[in-house]
């Protein structure tokens, strides 16, 4: 029985984008529970076993699927539209998550007093930075000084990689490059050669390096994938051929390139698959962003409030805590984004597949 195309699978009344992406975010909590706790992300057990942790797995995941649904935003929609719906989709939950931890969580658990916290340079540096240049690395007054991260935004540093596709997916569809379908593949490749190149001249390569090539690569990977819908099939022979690739290629240069394009295969084919398209695992609510965006602060809160307490003990809680963080993040926030979209798009219903930064 011949595998039905990506088109076909699209065609689907349902299909699992949103419990994937779902299950990427909650991976990013998972692995967060070990590196919020001791400051050492190689002590998760897959960061061991692969070299990368379960919540850069994740994140790949979610750079292949959301470069496979922008790409498919801007050919339906134009670029004005797709523009403003990328705009909706992503700032309005990051600036409520912003001001909900500076404002909110920072004031409650700063070492300061509230009256000096608010006074502090370092707080509204910390939102500006947060909100203009998507920087993780900041800390609030006060906060968290006994944690091995003090910084209670870590995860937004991926929404600069996510911004700057979105405009270079805008750039491509502008010049007209997104009809001639070669134009993804062909930087796919391109920045996978790249990633052996650079990795075959500098052994110890640098993570920020990595990640410049790697999240573009698996971006334009999904977006290739979109635009080759026609014609690729959801075999699952190419990606047991890739996981084979990957074990063999363990510890030489091809590794991180292979595992990374296997991975952008296998996000799209794990969205698309039969099982997933059911109605029962299409939620109401996309809960993804808010969790991806909660999950750390509340990790953090938690390891401060119990020092002592193991990763496996706070991740029950944590992950309790973010899902009535991003369920209230979707309701009070995204969903009225959504719908002020839809109108301004002249719509009347919620897209619950709009991709959302990772």
């Amino acid at each position: 029985m011949s595998a039905p195309t990506i088109a076909a699978a699209l065609g689907r009344p349902h299909n699992g984008f949103s419990i994937v992406r779902l299950a990427l975010a909650v991976a990013v909590v998972v692995s967060h529970a070990y590196s919020v706790t001791t400051g050492d992300a190689a002590a998760e057990p897959l960061a061991r076993l692969t070299g990368f942790t379960l919540g850069e797995h994740a994140v790949n995941g979610f750079f292949a699927i959301s470069g496979f649904l922008v790409t498919m935003s801007l050919e339906r929609r134009g670029a004005r539209d797709y523009a403003l719906a990328r705009t909706l989709r992503i700032l309005p939950g990051l600036v409520a998550a912003t001001l909900v931890v500076a404002l909110i969580l920072g004031p409650a658990l700063s070492a300061l007093p509230v009256s000096a916290y608010l006074r502090e340079a370092e707080l509204w540096r910390f939102i500006q930075g947060t909100l203009t240049t998507f920087k993780s690395n900041a800390a609030l007054p006060g906060l968290f000084g006994g944690n091995p991260y003090r910084a209670p935004l870590g995860t937004v540093w991926t929404l600069k990689y996510e911004v700057l596709c979105y405009l270079g997916v805008l750039a491509a569809g502008l010049a007209g490059l997104l009809r001639w379908r070669w134009s993804a593949l062909l930087l796919t490749g391109g920045l996978a050669l790249a990633l052996v190149a650079v990795e075959a001249a500098h052994p110890a390569l640098p993570k920020g390096l990595e990640t410049g090539l790697r999240l573009p690569m698996i971006f334009a990977g999904g977006a290739a994938l979109y635009l080759w819908r026609e014609r690729v099939r959801l075999w699952a022979w190419p990606l047991l051929g890739l996981a084979l690739a990957c074990a063999l290629a363990q510890g030489t240069i091809l590794y991180r390139t292979l595992l990374f394009l296997g991975e952008t295969y296998g996000a799209l084919w794990l969205c698309l698959a039969p099982v997933l398209a059911r109605p029962v695992l299409d939620p109401p609510a996309d809960l993804s962003y808010g969790t991806y965006l909660y999950g750390w602060p509340i990790q953090q809160s938690l390891h401060a409030l119990w020092p002592g307490a193991s990763a496996t003990l706070l991740l029950g809680p944590a992950l309790l805590l973010t899902a009535l963080a991003a369920t209230i993040s979707w309701y009070a926030i995204e969903a009225p984004a959504l719908r002020l979209k839809a109108r301004a798009l002249g719509r009347r219903t919620l897209n619950t597949i709009e991709p959302a930064g990772p």
